[in-house]
């Protein structure tokens, strides 16, 4: 009996324990996220060398690897509160690297992306080569798979979730429910808490924070950007099959970076 009664008082502190320890953490709901962009350079020249350009992009490619870094660095900002997030990058341009490998769609990517949580609908400004783009649509539906693999991201626990977009990009996240809003960096959203991590293996490509600040933001911080030619995901894939059906095998990777 006594050793019964032990179990009993054990388990007891063990719930009440767990529930004060639950009630103490703090749930962030709204504030600015700093990420940074990291685009391996050497694999995706690489990607672009074939049987028809490797008599001349072979030796440029060596050329870049001795004077260039093997990735591109960018900075972007999310800025949100419980039911909207505006995705952007700063005003400011970063360092301009002016050889001509060092270009690539993916690499370049710099959409403006805001999102209504409570309305499951987005306006993204897009950039496509001269051409801007105002694309208002539902938020993506992406099928996650959560998984038990944690890491710790800019002092966040998170937990680590796969999907595949547009049938053949896999997408590996990792979001805090730390801080309750489920959201994350460009068109990435829904799960039960913010991505903090993004990584696009196959396209060699990622996103992490590297800080959160707890902040009030201002309506004014997430207002959704006006200019750009209307249109929506459906209009925008029609515009962009119509101007690369001559390209090749080209194509492709350039449809995947603008469809992001």
């Amino acid at each position: 009996m006594k050793t019964i009664l032990k179990y009993i008082i054990l388990f007891a502190v063990i719930f009440i324990s767990s529930d004060l320890f639950a009630q103490n953490i703090h749930f962030i709901q709204n504030g600015v996220i700093e990420y940074e962009k990291r685009s391996n350079m050497y694999a995706l020249i690489k990607k672009k060398i074939n049987k028809d350009n490797e008599s001349y992009l072979n030796e440029a490619f060596e050329q870049y690897k001795k004077n260039n870094p093997q990735f591109k660095v960018a900075k972007s900002t999310l800025n949100f509160t419980r039911d909207k997030s505006l995705y952007k990058w700063p005003t400011v341009e970063e360092t301009v690297n002016n050889n001509w490998l060092a270009s690539d769609v993916l690499a370049d990517l710099k959409n403006t992306i805001a999102t209504n949580f409570d309305l499951q609908n987005s306006v993204t400004q897009k950039s496509v080569y001269e051409d801007t783009y105002l694309v208002k649509d539902s938020v993506r539906k992406i099928n996650w798979k959560i998984t038990d693999e944690t890491r710790e991201i800019a002092g966040y626990e998170c937990r680590r979730a796969n999907a595949v977009i547009m049938d053949s990009v896999y997408v590996v996240a990792y979001y805090s429910n730390q801080i309750a809003v489920s959201g994350g960096p460009e068109s990435f959203t829904g799960l039960p808490g913010m991505i903090l991590g993004l990584a696009l293996p196959h396209e060699n490509v990622t996103w992490f924070a590297t800080k959160v600040s707890e902040v009030t933001v201002p309506e004014k911080d997430l207002t959704a950007p006006t200019k750009g030619k209307p249109t929506d995901n459906k209009g925008l894939k029609a515009i962009l099959l119509g101007a690369m059906k001559d390209w090749g095998e080209y194509a492709h990777p350039i449809f995947k970076a603008f469809s992001l």
